[in-house]
């Protein structure tokens, strides 16, 4: 299986799509630019998904569902908001189809147009404004913490599975508050969810920081971001949580009456991750043999298989096993199918990226053993029966740690500093990763650095020190590094 995945080295984009189609994750549709997520892709995003509505319902929020299709209208009422994504709208003019009078299957019915065009949801600020005019009259409703799960549809020229489709899943939280503070502490809040999640389930480790003006979400006040860099040296922006100010509230008029009894806009917050999230796992921690998953997030944690086949002895064993390990919570599975060979099971587990495989032969029985292998480094031992789960526990564990030490290894071994262009140019071109440089604080310098090197502000790092300097391409003074990267 593994031979038919291309190597990293020789072509990553490719190595990227092979493993997203051999390890089983989603196919491409019938519809351009669209993914149909297979249920093993789709098992991963149900853990995510799971574990980040936990994350958010113990602080406080609850969960709600607004309407697909948003007026044009509404889109037209926060100036940024509609620049930033009138590009991308997918818009419904009609609402009926009729038979074509020539024979030629379905026509739209001109007799069917919308009074006003509707627009296939791109995020939805402008829909759940427009209900919380409704909902919000005075401090006692405030704060209003919503979230939804949705789809969304943003009309894309290149696309790649999971990275950047047209239609993709996500979560979008909206929250109301009566001040800015607790409006910038929402923001801040459900950054360190993120960050959290993506260090702590995905292994994936991320630099925080808060996005240029030019980079900032259209309608935003702030955005901050956590970036993750990829194995190919690029960054991958993971997840946005944006501080709009009162911006949406005075668009669509949301006012509160304070406890002066004096009326007030309401201050907002929007944030969410997608999708996405499965392709930066994908490429921050798999290999040329196919996938890898960190134990918390795989599906199916280990994987008993039992060689040449099955008999009573190696069932018993197995399926005492099996039992232990349900019992501490671990997803696990006694592969019994006799139309394989247990080496082809083998290949189609790492491909799959199962942390965890137990092989259990008559042989190793009778030395009271099992052989146990690590999917992230592709050790074997031979393992005691006695003390089997315990020891499958632990390294699942040990796993788990060992991604997220491995990850920010290869991090730290690619963000580099720059002081002059020169080096800047170079670095990006011959290695890649996250460049520390300074900047001065324009978007026409950031625009013509984008222009000359391709390369992007990722963000300005909320821990970044503090240190007078001179922008690497005009020589203008500035305040302190930024992170640059070329970016998905």
């Amino acid at each position: 299986m593994a031979k038919e995945i291309t190597p990293r080295s020789q072509d990553y984009s490719q190595w990227y799509l092979d493993i997203v189609k051999k390890a089983g994750l989603a196919d491409n549709s019938a519809v351009r630019g669209c993914m149909v997520i297979k249920p093993h892709g789709f098992a991963i995003w149900e853990k995510m998904v799971a574990i980040l509505d936990q994350k958010f319902k113990d602080s406080g929020h609850v969960n709600a569902y607004f309407p697909l299709f948003i007026p044009k209208s509404f889109l037209s009422r926060e100036a940024q908001h509609v620049d930033g994504f009138a590009k991308e709208c997918a818009v419904v003019t009609h609402h009926r189809l009729k038979a074509d009078p020539n024979g030629n299957g379905l026509i739209v019915d001109p007799d069917a147009k919308l009074e006003e065009e509707l627009i296939v949801r791109p995020t939805s600020e402008t829909i759940i404004w427009s209900t919380y005019k409704d909902w919000i009259q005075s401090y006692r409703d405030l704060p209003l913490l919503i979230n939804q799960w949705a789809n969304v549809v943003r009309w894309e020229m290149r696309t790649r599975p999971f990275l950047r489709t047209t239609e993709f899943l996500w979560q979008e939280g909206h929250t109301a508050h009566a001040t800015r503070d607790e409006a910038i502490a929402e923001s801040l809040m459900i950054h360190d969810i993120y960050a959290d999640f993506a260090e702590s389930y995905m292994a994936m480790p991320v630099v925080k920081g808060v996005k240029t003006v030019n980079e900032r979400f259209a309608g935003a006040i702030d955005t901050y971001t956590i970036e993750a860099l990829m194995q190919d040296g690029r960054s991958l922006q993971a997840g946005t949580s944006h501080f709009l100010g009162q911006n949406f509230a005075k668009a669509f008029d949301v006012t509160f009456l304070n406890e002066n009894n004096q009326k007030e806009f309401v201050w907002a917050t929007s944030w969410g991750v997608s999708t996405r999230l499965i392709g930066g796992l994908i490429m921050t921690h798999s290999d040329d043999e196919g996938l890898v998953l960190p134990p918390k997030l795989a599906p199916l944690q280990v994987v008993i298989i039992p060689v040449p086949k099955p008999d009573p002895l190696i069932n018993e064993v197995a399926e005492k096993l099996v039992k232990e390990l349900k019992a501490k919570g671990i997803s696990v599975k006694y592969d019994t199918d006799e139309k394989s060979r247990p080496g082809f099971k083998y290949a189609e587990y790492e491909m799959k990226g199962v942390p965890v495989r137990v092989a259990i032969g008559q042989r190793d029985l009778e030395k009271n053993q099992a052989e146990v292998a690590r999917r992230d480094t592709r050790e074997k031992e031979f393992i005691p029966l006695d003390g089997l789960g315990t020891y499958v526990e632990n390294l699942l564990q040990h796993i788990q740690e060992n991604l997220l030490l491995r990850s920010l290894r290869f991090r730290q071994e690619n963000t580099f500093e720059a002081d002059d262009f020169a080096t800047f140019a170079d670095i990006l071109d011959k290695k890649g990763g996250f460049v520390s440089a300074h900047w001065d604080g324009t978007t026409e310098t950031e625009l013509k650095i984008k222009e000359l090197t391709k390369a992007t502000i990722r963000c300005i790092p909320l821990e970044r020190k503090m240190e007078e300097g001179k922008c690497i391409l005009t020589g203008n003074k500035s305040e302190g590094r930024v992170l640059f990267a070329k970016a998905y």
